[in-house]
């Protein structure tokens, strides 16, 4: 039963499955590329909602969305490893 196991086992079983799964993958980018399109066209309609932009600034601007969402995940990624060292 997954509520059974503690959050180490989890993060192992999870690993597993990862590894399991890119050994079986002839072609790691092909087999990625529909993940990172639809995120990409996130991003787009997130900086053109209206579709007016050209194709080239909506791709700049997406670029740009996309990095900024990272770094706000990175930097919550900080606070909380921070607040945990702190604890």
């Amino acid at each position: 039963m997954t509520s059974d196991l503690t959050p180490e086992q989890r993060s192992m079983r999870a690993r597993l499955a990862a590894h399991s799964l890119w050994a079986k993958v002839d072609d790691p980018k092909a087999h990625t590329a529909p993940a990172r399109k639809a995120a990409m066209d996130r991003f787009e309609r997130e900086v053109d909602p209206e579709g007016t932009l050209s194709p080239q600034e909506r791709a700049r601007r997406a670029e740009h969305a996309k990095k900024a969402y990272f770094l706000k995940l990175a930097m919550k990624s900080s606070a909380a490893r921070k607040k945990r060292k702190i604890n």
